[in-house]
């Protein structure tokens, strides 16, 4: 199984560990050690070397922070975690904060002295960063200091790190040969007058050069480094032993790991970084060797978010493949769950299992998010061993997963009645969905962000005083991470909407202690056809689904709907049933039919 369900960290681990680590404090004469959920690449999912959050406190979600100081520590997660935060980690010695409710160089500018020391290991925090936490801190003479990273000092049996194999990613399904991307983004680099790139993101590499690695779990990634110059040549540093069944092309040359510093000292300026990403290990090289560098995105970010019509075919293929399983699995549980005696590992383990009966399956694209009942109010909810909860009549059950296929990354989100629900829910499920589909049917002028969009989904919600604390979508790739920049339907998402960019529509309501509610399309980005009427000179883009997997009717509070939603829903259900019947057979065909029937 690709999905593993271990206990989670012992409380009293976390003290011990803290102990040693204030000796390390005492003896490099700081005052306190900042310990991010990252690695060198700034990753959502990092390899087991780079756990350390979850090593020192316990915390195992995938974006936090840790301040430890002599005397007090804090943890900082964002509203994805907040229950799984307080719940995992050990109250007497660390205090958990709701981040960005309060930034962890606020929480040091209040719990440090003036003139503390603050250490920080150079690699795992990017140049902006570590900026702005420099900037909140001047005024109390507090200092940030580069240092070795005092975790590794004192975990004894950390894991090597990861040397996965790497794979060439086909032409057919990537639409562009690596020749054709290096060409791109050197264009890039030479029309803005730069002289360089360093590439620090996996997915970035793996893009640019037709590659799938294993480094981590669930993302086919392989972790590198580049430096990509403007005449379209690539020094890519990585270890050698991972490149063994690939071949490089003419311009691509390939280094060991520990040479990149060296090598960008010895790099004609000006580099070209991207602040949001490029740890400050390699500023902080550049400016002692003297070498010029300028602020800038990965030149790799929006060709890649911006997909080729041979990546959306690819990825349409893998979603009916994985639209079917979905299907067997819905079939399953309303078959199975009334009669009782399920887990949320029992419905984890089976939906993997679906997938796995496709014969292609190369992985889940992330831990399942299984919560029933008040398990479903934890946005991020991992179920383990510990915490496996019954799946009981009268709840909610929420299902939030995904698959990696070799032509395509799914990422889907159904909530599930067991039975006869309150009104409460049924109300919240429809305002949902209405925000769903509100997403689905928007029409907009070419220029728009996701921020423009974000509060189309909430306004039901927002209408009953509801909301949720969460984006509405994020990007994502093809074959590559189910989380991808920088695409996204956010509140704060500034990057302008363009055609082939894939992203995923869930908004979510979430009772804390009752129930969570989330439903998920992915979508993607195309060219509206002309309105009659409409301006012919103004181009207007829309969203074309990617997932069909019925939306359950029970749940759905019919007075709510507008003519335009229930237009939508029937249509879907059609489109659902016309794409993905030809995939089953027998009962899970006819539950199909039942379930995807007009309103």
């Amino acid at each position: 199984m690709f999905q593993s369900f271990t206990a989670q960290t012992t409380p009293d681990t976390g003290p011990v560990r803290l102990t040693a680590l204030r000796k390390h404090l005492q003896a490099e004469g700081l005052d306190g050690f900042l310990v991010p959920r990252a690695d060198a690449h700034q990753g959502e999912y990092v390899a087991p070397r780079d756990e350390r959050l979850a090593w020192l406190t316990g915390f195992t979600g995938s974006a936090g922070f840790c301040a430890a100081l002599l005397s007090r520590a804090a943890v900082f997660a964002d509203g994805r975690y907040r229950l799984q935060a307080r719940d995992q980690i050990h109250p007497d010695h660390f205090s958990v904060f709701d981040w960005p409710d309060t930034k962890v160089e606020d929480w040091l500018a209040e719990a440090l002295p003036q003139g503390g020391v603050v250490g920080f290991d150079p690699w795992l925090h990017t140049i902006a960063g570590i900026e702005r936490m420099e900037q909140a801190l001047k005024h109390r003479q507090i200092s940030l200091r580069p240092t070795r990273n005092l975790v590794d000092a004192i975990w004894p049996d950390q894991p090597d790190p990861p040397v996965a194999p790497v794979r060439p990613w086909p032409v057919v399904f990537a639409g562009k040969t690596a020749e054709d991307k290096l060409a791109e983004c050197a264009e890039i680099l030479a029309d803005a007058g730069h002289g360089a790139v360093l590439i620090t993101q996996p997915d970035s590499l793996c893009w640019l050069l037709n590659l799938r690695g294993a480094d981590v779990a669930h993302t086919p990634l392989m972790h590198g480094f580049g430096i990509l110059y403007c005449d379209g040549r690539l020094d890519v540093f990585v270890q050698a032993a991972k490149l063994t069944e690939v071949t490089l092309p003419g311009a691509v040359h390939q280094h060991p790991p520990e040479n990149l510093l060296s090598s960008l000292a010895r790099t004609p300026g000006p580099i070209r970084l991207d602040p949001a990403t490029a740890p400050i290990a390699a500023l902080l090289t550049l400016a002692e060797a003297g070498v010029a560098t300028v602020r800038g995105a990965d030149p790799c970010l929006l060709p890649k978010a911006c997909k080729t019509p041979a990546e959306i075919a690819a990825t349409t293929h893998a979603h009916l493949r994985d639209g079917a399983a979905m299907v067997r699995f819905l079939h399953w549980f309303d078959e199975t769950a009334p009669r009782g005696g399920l887990t949320e590992i029992d419905c984890v383990r089976r939906l993997e299992a679906f997938r796995q009966d496709t014969g292609v399956l190369r992985d889940i694209s992330f831990d399942s998010i299984a919560g029933t009942g008040p398990h479903g109010a934890i946005v991020h909810y991992r179920v383990t061993e510990q915490t496996n909860a019954p799946v009981l009549p009268g709840q909610l059950f929420l299902i939030d997963s995904g698959a990696q296929y070799k032509d395509g990354t799914t990422d889907v989100t159904r909530t599930l009645p067991v039975g006869e629900v309150g009104r409460t829910e049924r109300e919240a499920f429809t305002q949902v969905l209405r925000g769903m589909i509100a997403i689905h049917l928007v029409r907009w002028p070419r220029g728009v962000s996701g921020a423009h969009l974000d509060a189309l989904a909430r306004a039901p919600l927002w209408a009953a005083g509801r909301d949720y604390d969460h984006s509405t979508g994020h990007g994502v790739g093809v074959y590559l991470g189910v989380h991808e920049g920088p695409q996204r339907l956010s509140r704060v998402s500034s990057t302008i909407l363009q055609p082939g960019m894939i992203l995923s529509n869930e908004p979510g309501y979430y009772r804390q202690g009752a129930f969570g509610i989330r439903i998920e399309n992915l979508v993607t980005v195309v060219k509206a056809p002309a309105m009659p009427g409409g301006d012919p000179m103004r181009e207007m883009l829309q969203f074309e689904t990617l997932t069909f997997v019925p939306i359950d009717r029970r749940l759905i509070d019919h007075d709510q709907l507008t003519k335009a939603d229930r237009n939508w829903l029937n249509t879907y259900h059609a489109e659902v049933r016309a794409r993905i019947k030809p995939r089953l057979e027998g009962a899970a065909a006819d539950w199909l039919d039942r379930a995807t029937a007009p309103l």
